[in-house]
């Protein structure tokens, strides 16, 4: 399921015991006169997430059913003639990737799936990838396909795996993928089997491949659907209905429509396409024909004119819906593509525009990971996630650095973000173009997107060779969409003879604010922005760094050598109209690259908020640097400072409004006007009780923030992200775990170790935004740090209660309660029974008589017996016939060792079945029927003697299926 979230930034308003929500309650606006501090847009939204609309309705989640096997399975290498002949055959691959594999102890595992982060920390795996092992690992899945599916185009979409991937289906190899990023997608239709005659998809998964100096994860850890549908279907990626504008002013959807058909006959191909305004009504239609041949493509063009659209933009993100249909002879097939109509230009002097209106871009830069799930992140999370940056005045994200989830994109779309999409790999060799032009067709129709990023910072960005990369890379990028320009993420060489810059549309600066000026003097017609920024150091809840114990103060003095402070990057980007804005470096900590600091520690610093997405000082920095809406207030830091009482605090206060005051006890302490870019700062002696920051306009207050000195800790207290979720097994809670005094008040100094137990939902993750912490990101505990820590509830299915209980030495415990609500879950492809299946058999001739039963092809003899599979009947023959079937029974080691059963779905004729010589099963009849076999431990040769009737079918016309006692 994929989310967006209602509302906006809600109160805390207290302890939270039982929250149980019986309706829906609308929407509730901020309330700027009062703010949580540390908490601070954590507290209970109302409402229940917004399913988000699908594009593609022939696609079906392939979550459920897979198996999973960590470390690499060596496939034997082939000895003798006939392993060496059949190894070279189409369907027979060895090891782990055979049909007939023995995975019956393998992990059952449901993706989206990140093994990596199960792992434990270990001082000698990489650094940048956070001292998480990640390895080699293998997915099997078996799958049923309906007969009725028989003529249809069927596709497997993986949404990204990570990171080298060979996929076989039913023992061919089927694709090869070496990027972590892009989507894969595989044509099941040629290798499919039918009903009872199972496929078996097996991937091996290398993950010690590194494409970036970041946690990346491993293995299949985004979504995979599968597609079935018409014999003339519309290609994956294959609608083009970017909106544009002419020079007269009156807008178009230009609507391209690939196509692609496997009929077996010339088909003729009407395309309709209908355009949707956002409340649902055609406001536009037109229709075209192509004629395809046979396993042929065709491609139709239409235009749809729009007078006077809504337009999108980031505070309206209007939203048309292209809907494409198809009808031909076996089915239609459709898509539905949410477009904005929306204008976007770079200026030299000026800066971005959005319909034509100056707008600075307040930017983050993101990487794809959170606490406790890895890069796996859930739908409903992930939009969780979003709405934090848009909680902070975020209006601009740069996918840093590689293409995001799909989902990510409709989001951004449907929330108002735009956003600087990023390739991965710099190299326009055949492979990784193919990987840019994925990203430009899988992306080109969103509204949200502004640029194309071809790199980030890369040694060859000066150089004559690095030009003539990008140079190809930016002319593939434009020739499948002219309406965007295409950037570079450049870390140096500027001025240099041959630089990238000269053939980029948009100069990109990733730190180098000192060269703003110079550049522009020298490149007055290039437009440029910063793409990247920053790279300042925080450790959430602290506020004196002590490097010996890798922590770093949240008052924003500690920076990276080639960045600088949040307040010194932004004010370099505020005061230049000419630079389009910046993507600060980075919006949420991630796993990995823990600089500036190695061993022990395992994630970053550079976040504006932490690992779990709860704030640092940095939230309240960029809230008064970008939220123009809203009056806002913060102040750092907290105010529980036992020990130190008379001794000098230094206040950091941030503010958008004209003046903030200080208050302790009720009484001033201060009145400063707002430096909105580089905050206020006081120095306030330390007394325990009510310290305030007052916002004021005009002479009145406007917003309020607060921090009490808290006392010892007496309970623990649950907060869920949401009073409500959904029942559909993927809906996805942040609660958060922090500890309060008697009077209830947060206190910000609680480290101790909490325990959780979780009933009508499950834990999938948990965190506490602790850069140095080793502790388990799945096991049912975790320690506070600084005050705070996360668990990740996912729901279960139908409606009910989820009770959350949260436990701590010393401290009275927490119990939370959630309403379940019913909501129907997505359609999943069903997960076929657990169980070895003989799939593959040799078949002899025709016998007039029973042949002795031992009779088998010679060695080496691959031609005189037949090659066939479970669910084939053989030719009818004139007379009575006999044929005998053989197969080695599949390895599982509980058959081995204690026996099984051999069931035969289905078989036509008379039939006796024999295992190792001996008869153990015998079916009298000849009408079709099922047959079951009792097999001895160590058995190893299966054989099957039919009798067919004169001019009838006969054979293993059903699945054959070996369970163990």
């Amino acid at each position: 399921m994929t989310f967006l979230p209602m509302g906006r930034r809600a109160l805390l308003t207290g302890t939270a015991g039982t929250v149980a929500a019986a309706t829906l309650p609308a929407p509730v606006a901020a309330k700027p006169a009062a703010q949580g501090g540390l908490l601070d847009g954590l507290s209970p939204r109302p409402g229940l997430p917004e399913r988000l609309p699908v594009e593609d309705p022939s696609r079906i989640l392939l979550s459920n059913g897979w198996l999973f096997q960590e470390g690499d399975i060596v496939s034997p290498l082939p000895v003798t003639h006939d392993e060496t002949y059949t190894n070279a055959k189409a369907g027979n691959a060895r090891g782990a990737a055979a049909m007939e594999y023995d995975d019956s102890d393998w992990a059952s595992v449901t993706v989206p799936h990140d093994w990596a982060s199960a792992q434990g920390f270990v001082e000698t795996a990489n650094v940048s990838q956070g001292y998480r092992p990640r390895g080699i690992g293998w997915y099997r899945r078996t799958l049923r396909l309906d007969p009725a599916d028989r003529g249809k185009k069927l596709e497997l979409y993986f949404g990204a795996i990570a990171t080298v991937a060979t996929i076989w289906i039913n023992g061919s190899v089927v694709a090869r993928n070496f990027s972590g990023y892009n989507a894969v997608q595989v044509d099941l239709t040629p290798f499919a089997r039918f009903g009872d005659e199972l496929n078996v998809i097996a991937i091996r998964v290398d993950a010690t491949a590194m494409e970036g100096w970041w946690y990346e994860g491993a293995g299949l850890y985004r979504h995979v659907w599968l597609a079935k549908r018409a014999p003339v279907a519309i290609v994956t990626d294959g609608v083009h209905c970017d909106p544009r504008r002419g020079s007269d002013g009156r807008w178009q959807v230009p609507v391209s429509v690939a196509l692609e058909s496997i009929a077996r006959e010339p088909a003729s191909a009407t395309v309709m396409v209908d355009l949707l305004d956002p409340a649902g009504r055609i406001v536009g239609s037109a229709r075209g024909q192509a004629e395809l041949q046979p396993l042929g493509a065709a491609q139709v063009a239409l235009s749809l004119p729009v007078v006077e659209p809504q337009r999108w933009s980031i505070e309206t993100p209007a939203l048309y819906t292209v809907r494409v249909a198809t009808d031909a002879p076996g089915g239609g097939d459709e898509r539905r593509i949410a477009i904005g109509f929306r204008t976007i230009r770079f200026d030299a002097n000026e800066g971005f525009f959005l319909n034509d209106k100056a707008v600075k871009l307040k930017g983050v830069c993101l990487h794809q990971d959170h606490a406790g799930v890895g890069v796996a992140v859930p739908d409903a999370l992930l939009a969780w996630r979003l709405q934090r940056m848009k909680d902070t005045g975020v209006n601009a994200i740069r996918c840093s650095h590689n293409a995001q989830a799909p989902e990510f994109y409709q989001l951004c779309d449907r929330m108002g973000f735009v956003v600087m999409d990023e390739n991965r790999i710099f190299n326009p060799a055949p492979e990784n173009m193919a990987q840019l032009e994925w990203l430009v067709r899988a992306h080109r129709n969103h509204p949200s997107i502004i640029l194309w990023s071809v790199f980030n910072e890369e040694p060859m960005q000066g150089t004559e060779a690095g030009v003539e990369m990008v140079r190809r890379m930016a002319a593939r990028v434009h020739a499948l969409d002219d309406s965007r320009p295409v950037t570079a993420a450049m870390n140096g060489s500027f001025y240099d003879p041959q630089n990238v810059s000269s053939v980029v549309d948009v100069m990109g600066f990733n730190y180098y604010q000192g060269d703003y000026d110079k550049f522009h003097a020298l490149n007055p017609a290039k437009p440029s922005s910063s793409s990247e920024d920053t790279s300042a150091f925080m450790t959430r809840g602290a506020y004196a760094t002590d490097k010996a114990a890798h922590v770093m103060s949240s008052m924003d003095t500690e920076a990276a050598p080639w960045g600088a402070t949040h307040r010194d990057a932004w004010a370099e980007i505020a005061k230049r109209r000419f630079i389009a804005g910046g993507f600060v470096w980075t919006g949420f900590d991630y796993h990995g690259e823990p600089t500036p600091f190695t061993w022990p520690t395992i994630a970053s610093f550079f976040g504006i908020l932490d690992l779990c997405g709860f704030p640092k000082t940095a939230y309240d920095i960029h809230r008064a640097h970008w939220i123009d809406s809203e009056p806002v207030v913060g102040v750092a830091p907290h105010w529980t400072w036992p020990g130190r009482e008379g001794q000098p605090i230094e206040l950091l206060v941030t503010s958008n409004a004209e003046r903030v005051r200080v208050v302790l006890n009720g009484r001033m302490v201060g009145e400063q006007p707002v430096d909105r870019i580089m905050g206020n700062a006081f120095t306030v002696p330390y007394a325990p009780g009510k310290l305030e920051a007052i916002a004021l306009k005009g002479g009145r207050e406007v917003a309020r923030a607060m921090h009490e000195t808290a006392g010892p800790a007496v309970a623990l207290r649950l907060t869920p992200a949401r009073r409500q979720m959904l029942g559909d097994n993927e809906d996805v809670v942040p609660v958060t775990i922090d500890a309060v005094d008697a009077q209830g008040r947060h206190v910000p100094t609680e480290n101790r170790m909490t325990r959780f137990s979780v009933e009508g939902a499950t834990l999938i993750g948990v965190g506490n935004g602790d850069p140095n912490s080793h502790e388990s990101e799945k096991a049912p505990q975790r320690s506070l740090f600084n005050g705070l820590a996360q668990m990740l509830v996912q729901a279960g299915e139908g409606r009910g209660k989820v009770t959350v209980a949260a436990s701590a030495e010393g401290l009275r415990p927490a119990r939370l309660v959630i309403d379940r609500v019913a909501a129907a879950p997505r359609a999943q492809v069903a997960v076929t029974p657990t169980g070895a299946f003989i799939l593959g058999w040799r078949r002899s001739k025709s016998f007039a008589a029973a042949p002795d039963p031992s009779l088998a092809p010679p060695p080496n003899d691959n031609n005189s017996w037949d090659f066939t599979r479970s669910g084939s009947a053989a030719t009818p023959e004139a007379g009575p016939s006999f044929r005998l079937y053989r197969a080695t029974l599949p390895v599982r080691r509980r058959v081995v060792a204690q026996g099984g059963t051999l069931g035969f779905a289905r078989i036509e004729g008379r039939a006796t079945v024999y295992v190792d010589g001996r008869q153990v099963a015998t079916k009298r009849d000849f009408a079709a029927g099922p047959l079951e076999a009792t097999v001895p431990a160590g058995a190893k040769i299966v054989a099957v003697l039919v009798e067919a009737q004169p001019g009838a079918r006969s054979g293993l016309t059903g699945a054959v299926r070996l369970a163990p006692r």
